[in-house]
């Protein structure tokens, strides 16, 4: 997987440290709140990225889910489930920015 991070992630990390601090803590208090695997939280937070309309959440959770092993078919099919919940729409530009990404990285 490339490494990618944006430059609006990258300015406001440079300018803002303490909040990113505090993000990341709040991510990792988040992530153990709960049963969920490592495998679920990653295809949940692809889902509500894809609910949130968001291309950029959507991109990065992709590629971080391609990293963590999940199958380029299984991350695809997020965006399939998402057609009778989010919109046909919503999830026709989820797969799209999906595709976009396992196409790069493959």
């Amino acid at each position: 997987m490339t490494e990618y991070l944006p430059e609006i992630y990258r300015r406001f990390s440079a300018d803002q440290p303490a909040v990113m601090a505090a993000f990341a803590g709040l991510a990792k208090s988040a992530d153990a709140a709960g049963p969920l695997s490592p495998r679920e939280r990653r295809v949940a937070k692809l889902g509500i990225a894809i609910g949130s309309e968001s291309s950029g959440a959507v991109r990065s959770h992709a590629r971080k889910a391609l990293a963590d092993g999940i199958e380029p078919e299984a991350i695809r099919q997020v965006a399939v489930l998402a057609i009778s919940t989010a919109g046909y729409p919503t999830a026709m530009a989820a797969y799209g920015w999906i595709n976009e990404v396992l196409d790069r990285e493959a």
